[in-house]
C-alpha cells in the first residue's frame, strides 16, 4: 500500500512534507499543505506515531481523506487513492524448485540499505552528513569521522533519524568526544548497567559540531543531540525531537517447520535518565536554535534549518540549495 505522500509534524502544525509524482496523492496534495484532518481525526504531535502505524501497519486504507490549508489559507478536502499491489501470501525461498522468491527478498534487501546507506557532502572546510539512521558497525562509524576529520566542521544531519543500536550510539559518541561520557542511567525494573561512549581519545573529531533534528529524531538520535549539548560539545538546531528514547530489546521468533511464519517483537525495559537527572521521554530534545520551515517554505522547497547550519558552519547557502543537499 503506497499512500503517495509524507506527512510530519512541524513545531505543533502538522504539513504534507513530500508527495511521490504519478500518484493520485501527487495530483492533489502539495508540499506546505497544512493537515487539518485526516481520515477525519485532528493529527498531533502525540498521536502521529499511533496514527501512522495504525494506517501503515494494522488497517492499511485504500484511500485518505484530507482536509487541507494551502500556504495562501484556502482550505480544501481532497480523497486520494492509494496505489495498491497485491504480494504473495506465500514466499519460497527454499530454492528446490528454482522458485525466485528467495532473490526479490534479496533484491529488496539491497534497496532498503541503498535508502538508508550513509550520505556526506564536503566542501571546502565543511562536511555535510545525513545520517539515516543508527544502524553502523564500529568500522563503518569511525571511517565516516575519518573523513571528518579533514574537516573543520562537521553538520550532522539527524532529522528523520528513528534511532537504532545503543552501540552505534555509544561508537558515534566516542568519536566526537575527547573523555569517556555516561550517556545515560538506565532505570527498569532490574538493576540496569549505565551506558558508557569509551572516547577514541586522539582519534576523535575534534572540530565544531552542529546536529540538526526535527519531530521526527527519536531515540539514538536524539540522545546523541542532547549528550552534545549537556557536554557542552556543539549546536543543536531544527524543531524539538520526538520524545520517544525509551530502551527496548527485540525478539525474533518464528513458526511451523516447512513452512514457516517470521514475526518479530519489541519490549520496553528501561527509561533513560540524562546527566541533567531528566528522562527526554515524551519531551524531547529542544534545540538550541529553533528554526521551522513555513508553509510556503515547503511549497518552494526550501530549508532553512539547513541554510541556517551552513552559515554557522562559514558556508553560506540558499535554502533551497540547502534542500537539495539533504536530498543527495
Amino acid at each position: 500500500m503506497d499512500y503517495g505522500f509524507r506527512m510530519q509534524v512541524i513545531g505543533e502544525t502538522p504539513f504534507i512534507t513530500r508527495v511521490r509524482p504519478g500518484t493520485d496523492a501527487g495530483s492533489k496534495l502539495h508540499p506546505g499543505d497544512e493537515v487539518l484532518l485526516y481520515n477525519r481525526f485532528a493529527v498531533n504531535r502525540s498521536d502521529l506515531r499511533s496514527m501512522e502505524y495504525y494506517y501503515n501497519n494494522l488497517s492499511p486504507q485504500t484511500a485518505s481523506k484530507l482536509a487541507l490549508r494551502d500556504p495562501d489559507g484556502q482550505q480544501r478536502e481532497v480523497t486520494a487513492d492509494a496505489t495498491v499491489r497485491q504480494l504473495k501470501h506465500v514466499m519460497d525461498i527454499s530454492g528446490g524448485s528454482g522458485d525466485r522468491d528467495i532473490w526479490q527478498l534479496i533484491r529488496d534487501e539491497q534497496r532498503t540499505d541503498a535508502l538508508l546507506r550513509q550520505r556526506y557532502i564536503e566542501s571546502g572546510n565543511v562536511m555535510i552528513w545525513k545520517m539515516p539512521e543508527f544502524f553502523m558497525s564500529d568500522g563503518e562509524v569511525d571511517h565516516m569521522f575519518g573523513i571528518a576529520k579533514k574537516h573543520k566542521v562537521l553538520i550532522l544531519d539527524l532529522r528523520g533519524n528513528p534511532g537504532g543500536l545503543t552501540t552505534t550510539l555509544e561508537r558515534v559518541v566516542g568519536n566526537v568526544c575527547e573523555h569517556d561520557v555516561k550517556i545515560s542511567d538506565r532505570v527498569g525494573r532490574k538493576a540496569h548497567k549505565p551506558q558508557l561512549a569509551k572516547t577514541r581519545g586522539t582519534s576523535a573529531y575534534s572540530g565544531k559540531i552542529i546536529v540538526l533534528v526535527d519531530s521526527a529524531s527519536a531515540s539514538a538520535a536524539e540522545l546523541f543531540a542532547r549528550v552534545m549539548q549537556l557536554e557542552k560539545r556543539g549546536i543543536v538546531i531544527g524543531d524539538r525531537s520526538s520524545g520517544a528514547v525509551m530502551e527496548a530489546r527485540s525478539y525474533r521468533e518464528a513458526q511451523g517447520a516447512d513452512t514457516q511464519i517470521f514475526y518479530g517483537f519489541s519490549i520496553t525495559d528501561a527509561d533513560l535518565i540524562m546527566a541533567d537527572g531528566k528522562s527526554l521521554e515524551h519531551t524531547g530534545v529542544t534545540p538550541d536554535e529553533i528554526v521551522l520551515p513555513t508553509a510556503k517554505d515547503l511549497a518552494a522547497g526550501r530549508d532553512p534549518a539547513m541554510a541556517r547550519a551552513t552559515e554557522l558552519a562559514g558556508l553560506p547557502m540558499d535554502p533551497v540549495c540547502s534542500r537539495e543537499v539533504v536530498s543527495v
